[in-house]
């Protein structure tokens, strides 16, 4: 008897062993302190919320061009960070114009003030009420950020965006709002024939109402900040910012803005983002002729 029961003991203590190496794991604590930017992430079954290591040094004036939807926003974010009423955010309009950019600038600026980033994965929005709930009570302000937001007709991340925006029993705190940037106003695709829809009950007649919420998800967003493509000379304007960022020579130069215009040509886009590759490289190859001139140069001594 005593030898069945040390059998059973053993077993049990195997099978137990088995399943810590199955079940996720407890939660680490998080490191508020080590970040001002985070990013909820799965791993092992289990979920977190993570401190960003590098996050995205850029500075809110250095972004050229969109001054009006800097305006909007950097009003809005003030509001949110000094504890007044504010909206949640949906930034929209072509790509590389400065949307997510405007949102990592705001950061860097109002972090000093409280304000937090929290990245959240367009997959991983079926958990936002399980963040809302961990931040709840934190001193911080949080931004919940969804950069390139879009759904197809069955996401499930749909409704759980659309759940905290506005519509559930359970409002979002106080201190988070939602950031999200995306290349459509309406972030759900749209078909003609959604609007030919009719369905028949008895007498009655019921016009087809797939278009009106997939509408309904963007009029959620308190805030719209719409960014349009840049013409030549406002792209020659941000392409000479970055330069003067790098500390290389060039900016405002005939001989630079014709090989940026000739990049831009290339890459079939006058953008921001546009703007600053050509300056990295532009910058890459300034620093690399300069080091070769200094070596010439100390060659020339000896």
């Amino acid at each position: 008897m005593k030898q069945d029961a040390i059998k059973l003991i053993a077993r049990a203590d195997a099978l137990l062993e088995r399943l810590e190496k199955v079940l996720p794991a407890e939660p680490a604590p998080i490191d508020w302190k080590a970040s001002v930017g985070f990013r909820w992430r799965r791993k092992g079954g289990r979920t977190a919320i993570e401190p960003v290591a590098h996050v995205h040094r850029i500075d809110l004036r250095e972004l050229q061009g969109i001054d009006d939807q800097k305006r909007l926003v950097e009003q809005n974010t003030v509001q949110f960070v000094e504890g007044y009423p504010a909206n949640n955010v949906l930034l929209t309009g072509a790509r590389g114009t400065g949307k997510s950019s405007l949102i990592k600038a705001l950061l860097n600026k109002y972090a000093p003030r409280g304000l937090r980033l929290i990245e959240v994965e367009k997959q991983d929005l079926v958990d936002l009420t399980d963040i809302v709930d961990i931040i709840a009570k934190r001193p911080e302000r949080f931004l919940i950020y969804c950069d390139d937001l879009s759904f197809e007709a069955d996401d499930p991340g749909y409704k759980a965006l659309k759940v905290v925006l506005d519509g559930s029993i359970a409002a979002a705190s106080d201190n988070c709002l939602i950031y999200a940037t995306s290349n459509r106003r309406h972030l759900m695709p749209e078909y003609m024939n959604e609007n030919l829809e009719y369905r028949h009950v008895g007498e009655e007649i019921h016009p087809g109402e797939t278009s009106e919420e997939k509408i309904s998800l963007s009029e959620r967003f308190g805030v719209w900040a719409s960014f349009y493509p840049f013409d030549q000379d406002e792209y020659l304007k941000i392409v000479d910012v970055w330069i003067q960022h790098f500390k290389v020579d060039g900016a405002g130069t005939e001989a630079a803005h014709k090989a940026a215009l000739q990049w831009s040509l290339a890459r079939g886009s006058r953008s921001g983002r546009v703007a600053w590759q050509f300056a990295r490289d532009w910058a890459g190859k300034q620093g690399m002729q300069n080091r070769e001139l200094k070596a010439q140069g100390k060659k020339q001594k000896a």
